[in-house]
């Protein structure tokens, strides 16, 4: 395993990030394909066993009960400071005006949730889910400030938004002296590669880990086009983010294709080793459902791809919609 910083700071993460969106009650939540508790067990033992001490999770996931899996088997596993523990805030957790977004009364409310449920009593990353255009923005800084000067947080972090909205944060946090964002936990793979236009360059520029989510564009990577997973038919995130498979799309995924079959290894080793390369990508967030998942997700870090790969993994690419923000 390699370990790099975590964007600027001092703290050292593996180079691939567990997600851990797939660990979670089934009946829980709205994604049917999540692995209950004695399944998830074994895999995130594969994932430590492998050297990764990155593991991110939401509240949100499997309402609530992904951190709750996740949280236990770790404690039962590995001693806390060995590993570096990612949540998020920011999604509907309870009905009513004040169960979701980033106001100050939601952040501090679910902070204390999500470290009962981890059972922990700190996270090393607390990220912001998506923006919250409702709340302003010097409001939802200074709260996150004060979870990490309450030491319920070391870092904090954000994900998908549009990058003048993060430049905005990040601006208005320094300007106060507040806890600055580390990371960007952005949607990017060989099939959306918008990120690289803004987000990715400015987060280069400022020192910010990229956290690519969803880097195996929900597991079509890693198969051929015409191929379908149960996740992939019941999951609506994955219909909102790729529900028609252009022909552009089709040759990104053949082009994969061709170069696993030329080099002899799975075609997810090849579309994360593509990933690995791109420029402020700290640790793409792999999910895995099986252990296998994990043993082909390390053999990407193995995997140096030539200029010419990487020139035919791109050149069918158009521009495509922005998703992923709400």
């Amino acid at each position: 395993m390699e370990y790099v910083r975590l964007g600027a700071t001092g703290t050292q993460v593996s180079r691939l990030c567990l997600g851990c969106m797939t660990y979670g009650d089934p009946a829980r939540g709205r994604h049917e394909w999540t692995l209950p508790e004695d399944e998830s067990r074994p895999i995130l033992k594969k994932a430590l066993d492998l050297g990764i001490n990155f593991f991110d999770t939401a509240n949100v996931y499997s309402d609530g009960s992904s951190e709750e899996i996740v949280g236990r088997a770790l404690k039962d596993f590995v001693a806390r400071d060995d590993i570096v523990l990612a949540t998020k805030v920011h999604g509907r957790m309870r009905e009513g005006p004040n169960g979701a977004g980033l106001s100050r009364k939601a952040i501090m409310a679910e902070i204390d949730n999500s470290l009962r449920r981890l059972g922990t009593d700190y996270v090393d990353l607390y990220q912001i889910h998506r923006f919250d255009p409702q709340t302003p923005i010097e409001e939802t800084l200074e709260a996150l400030h004060d979870v990490v000067k309450a030491g319920k947080a070391r870092h904090i972090g954000a994900s998908s938004m549009y990058a003048w909205q993060f430049a905005t944060m990040i601006f208005t946090a320094r300007a106060n002296g507040w806890s600055e964002f580390v990371t960007m936990q952005d949607h990017l793979n060989l099939l959306n590669r918008e990120e690289l236009r803004e987000m990715a360059p400015f987060c280069v520029d400022q020192g910010i880990g990229l956290l690519p989510w969803s880097p195996l564009a929900r597991g079509r990577l890693a198969k051929t086009s015409d191929e379908r997973t149960h996740r992939q038919e019941t999951d609506p995130l994955h219909e909102s983010l790729y529900a028609k498979t252009a022909d552009s799309d089709r040759a990104v995924i053949d082009a994969v294709g061709n170069i696993a079959e030329k080099r002899g290894v799975p075609r997810a080793q090849v579309a994360l080793a593509w990933l690995l390369q791109v420029p402020g990508v700290t640790a793409p967030i792999v999910g895995a459902s099986k252990e296998k998942h994990l043993d082909d997700a390390v053999g990407a870090l193995s995997l140096q791809l030539e200029p010419a790969e990487i020139e035919s993994l791109e050149e069918a690419y158009v521009p495509h919609p922005i998703v992923g923000f709400s």
